[in-house]
């Protein structure tokens, strides 16, 4: 059974502050994160090992995001996002 049956997926949206290299600009910004929630029950047809691993899933999000464009007018390159977490659990 593939990790993917034991969560439900979303996208959702989250605000981060985060500063240009280029012109030092601080704004905050909207990043793309996949939720990925654990389902009420297991899904039928599950073996011992799916149960096992099923008890040990947490709720989870992955950014999407990598790259972000510049919020000032007169800049407007594309910087890389660093300092955010890329993967974060959450609590049940």
């Amino acid at each position: 059974m593939e990790e993917r049956q034991y969560f439900l997926e979303s996208n959702t949206t989250r605000p981060a502050q985060l500063h240009c290299p280029f012109c030092r600009l601080s704004a905050s910004y909207e990043l793309r994160y996949l939720l990925r929630r654990k389902r009420d029950r297991l899904p039928p047809g599950a073996d011992e090992r799916d149960r096992a691993r099923f008890a040990k899933s947490q709720s989870y999000l992955v950014l999407l995001d990598d790259k972000v464009r510049c919020a000032n007018p007169r800049c407007r390159k594309t910087f890389e996002v660093s300092g955010i977490k890329t993967m974060s659990f959450l609590p049940d």
